[in-house]
């Protein structure tokens, strides 16, 4: 049986060993240590740990502060609170002064379950991704919110890094390559190209199974950095197979797959289908039936899959 643990905990090891190693690094909260595991850091480095309380606002201008004096201030609070109530403050006074303040969304996506629509983040890529300056990442598991985590410390500017609550399947370990900036391809085939990334990444691999026994052979690439873009695998892929589906836990307007269609359209376009959430609001339930409701399973890119194919086949 595979493997399930949530992203966050690979968020709290990696301020860790960043600490150990760089007493700069200072780990800021909303009240939410437990959730986001920065209670971690407060309980090993208190000395490198402020709690601002309920203030999303206060916690990008404190940390803004902290920046312009010399520390790496990682942000930590709910994706839906840091990405809408504070990104004002993210927009004008980190990304216009280009500071580096790392920046992490948690308990993002639909699959946060029973808090329900105004504790779930399905607007924070697009709202992300759209601002100068701004590096925007979305690991598959916990191992990946680890190493991107580390990744986005050595970056010298602002970052967004994005993960759920629930626990999900561990796909990559140590041994996994993983740059910023640069997708990975974790399967092979010439018949359609899915990309996806987050907790969708398991869903596109376990399609890729389903397929493959339908004699449908497909690409799954992880495009855990939505922002910059890898442009030369998306548009490789997209060349050999000839049509994509793209899969996120994410409004699909303005989200991982809007910018893979930017892209394509520019450099070589190919019929796209996307899974995602729909122009709709979450609801309350639990994390794995609200996935399964709006539509972001393996079944549901297969459904997609098998669309663009016969699209392809028309074109």
């Amino acid at each position: 049986m595979i493997k399930k643990v949530p992203m966050r905990d690979g968020y709290g090891k990696a301020l860790l060993e960043l600490i150990e190693k760089n007493s700069r690094v200072i780990a800021l909260d909303a009240d939410v240590a437990k959730s986001t595991r920065t209670v971690w850091v407060r309980d090993k480095f208190p000395s490198n740990f402020i709690d601002v309380g309920i203030a999303e606002q206060d916690l990008a201008g404190t940390a803004a502060g902290l920046a312009l004096g010399g520390m790496l201030p990682f942000t930590s609070t709910y994706g839906v609170f840091m990405a809408g109530r504070a990104w004002d403050q993210i927009r004008t006074t980190i990304c216009y002064n280009r500071l580096n303040v790392k920046i992490a969304g948690a308990h993002a996506g639909i699959s946060v379950g029973p808090d329900g629509a105004t504790h779930q983040a399905l607007e924070d890529v697009a709202i992300m991704r759209v601002l100068p300056h701004m590096t925007v990442v979305v690991p598959c598991d916990a191992e990946e919110t680890r190493k991107a985590t580390l990744a986005i410390a050595a970056v010298d500017g602002p970052c967004y890094i994005r993960f759920g609550r629930e626990a999900v399947p561990v796909v990559t370990d140590e041994s996994t390559p993983f740059e910023l900036g640069k997708a990975r391809v974790c399967r092979e085939g010439d018949d359609v190209s899915i990309i996806a990334n987050g907790a969708m990444l398991y869903e596109a691999l376990e399609a890729a199974k389903i397929l493959s026994a339908d004699g449908i052979e497909a690409t799954v690439i992880n495009l855990h950095t939505v922002k910059p873009l890898d442009v030369e695998t998306i548009v490789g892929s997209a060349r050999r197979t000839g049509c994509v589906v793209t899969a996120e836990e994410h409004q699909i307007a303005g989200g991982m797959g809007s910018a893979v269609a930017e892209c394509l359209s520019m450099n070589y376009p190919v019929p796209i289908e996307f899974v995602g959430v729909q122009d709709t609001f979450g609801e309350s339930g639990q994390p794995q039936e609200l996935m399964d409701a709006y539509g972001l399973n393996a079944a549901t890119i297969v459904e997609r899959a098998k669309k663009v194919l016969g699209r392809k086949k028309s074109a």
